[in-house]
């Protein structure tokens, strides 16, 4: 599994990110190195030369001396046990600060800092070991410890919405152009995109809305052909119906033949028509599909040598387009019964964690031969031999175009105990 994320808008935003992470990461160590150092490294060579400047002046062996230049400077001198009931123990030591000073002084020196208010240099020189020298810091506030964070840390966030803002406006029409072409995928039409962004990104909308334009008009044209030559077919279709009507007794077994004939060409001008409709005019309605399944079954009742025994649990009401699914049903209704048995089951769940309606119609004939399953959806294309098929191969189509509008899936398996299942599952 891959951390990385893989659409544009996502790479794009990580890659701006991570290029200001860098520049907030080096900038603060450039201040650090180059301008904080420094003046740290300046504070303590002028508090190591004041505290040389002390005992040079024997400021702290003298006590009255030592009592005035307290009062008039601020800065304190401690015994060891003054010194911690002062805040000693409280204070940081710094390593760095006290190498430096030590240095400078000649001999081992501690340095502590306090972190809290108020802030004071706490120093233990090499010159008299027994004493701490306090020298406060006044005009440090709590918030002057952290300006440069402060500061860098607001520059990386408005640089990441900055970011963020830009590369929104750079996705945005791709993902327009996105769901765009997934209407069209599923027959649906869209309004024309409105040109937005890059001028190579208006290029792309503007040849994707000329494609979307030529498909449209290709498909008007293929319902238009469909359903003009299925009307013209059916003139003379009715001539030779009245023909045969005429024909003599004697001829009664052409005339049934003939007749016969006529009806599969009048049901596979209707698949064609069927295939040519759009049901995209009917609006969508909540509804029940245990309730369509129920109302499709109940007009098969006149037919007493086909039963449908149902097996319909609880399912919530989803949108649907109920004449195009009572459509479906009755499409796989009649093939499960003109190809599989004269008995069938339907079923009916919800799958609330994949936020799924199901619907399962089962036969008990002898089922398709495997490598045939997959290409079943295609127009014109049939059903196996061993199941009789018969007609423009069309119907299948049909259901799958229907369920596609849906935005749900189609599926067929051989039952292991024999017959065919045909799945369809439509989305909450």
């Amino acid at each position: 599994m891959s951390l990385l994320p893989k659409s544009a808008f996502a790479q794009t935003v990580l890659l701006i990110g991570g290029l200001l992470l860098v520049n907030q990461v080096v900038s603060y160590l450039s201040v650090t190195y180059y301008f904080i150092q420094p003046s740290y490294q300046q504070i303590n060579a002028l508090v190591a030369t004041q505290v040389d400047t002390l005992f040079d002046q024997d400021i702290i062996s003298d006590d009255t001396r030592r009592q005035q230049f307290s009062a008039r400077t601020g800065i304190q001198f401690l015994a060891p046990q003054e010194a911690v009931k002062s805040g000693l123990n409280d204070a940081t030591y710094y390593r760095f600060m006290s190498n430096q000073i030590a240095s400078q002084l000649g001999g081992d020196t501690e340095v502590r800092l306090s972190t809290q208010m108020p802030y004071r240099i706490w120093i233990n020189p090499p010159q008299n070991p027994n004493i701490w020298i306090v020298f406060p810091m006044p005009g440090v506030g709590e918030t002057n410890f952290s300006p440069l964070t402060i500061i860098l840390l607001v520059i990386g966030i408005l640089s990441v919405i900055g970011g963020y803002v830009f590369v929104l406006r750079m996705t945005r029409p791709l993902r327009a152009l996105q769901i765009a072409a997934k209407q069209v995928g599923q027959g649906e039409f869209p309004e024309p995109l409105a040109p937005k962004g890059a001028t190579e990104m208006q290029a792309v909308t503007q040849a994707f809305n000329q494609m979307a334009n030529s498909i449209k008009r290709l498909e008007q044209d293929r319902n238009l052909m469909t359903a003009g030559i299925s009307h013209d077919l059916r003139t003379p279709l009715t001539r030779i119906r009245l023909a045969t009507e005429m024909m003599d007794e004697k001829h009664d077994w052409v005339k049934e033949g003939i007749v016969q004939d006529i009806e599969d060409m009048n049901d596979i001008i209707d698949q064609f028509i069927d295939y040519a409709r759009h049901d995209r005019e009917e609006q969508r309605e909540q509804c029940n599909l245990n309730q369509i399944v129920e109302d499709v079954v109940q007009a098969r009742h006149f037919d007493d040598n086909h039963t449908i025994a149902q097996k319909l649990t609880p399912i919530p009401d989803i949108a649907l387009r109920r004449i195009a699914i009572k459509r479906v049903l009755d499409n796989l209704i009649e093939n499960a019964f003109r190809y599989g048995s004269d008995h069938i089951e339907i079923h009916t769940k919800a799958l609330f964690k994949e936020k799924q309606i199901v619907c399962q119609i089962r036969d008990f004939g002898a089922g398709i031969e495997p490598e045939q399953l997959p290409s079943l959806l295609k127009p014109f294309t049939q059903g196996d031999s061993a199941r009789g098929s018969s007609g423009s191969g069309l119907g299948l189509a049909i259901i799958k175009r229907i369920i596609d509008m849906h935005h749900g899936q189609v599926s067929f398996t051989n039952h292991p105990d024999g017959g065919l299942v045909v799945e369809f599952s439509l989305p909450m």
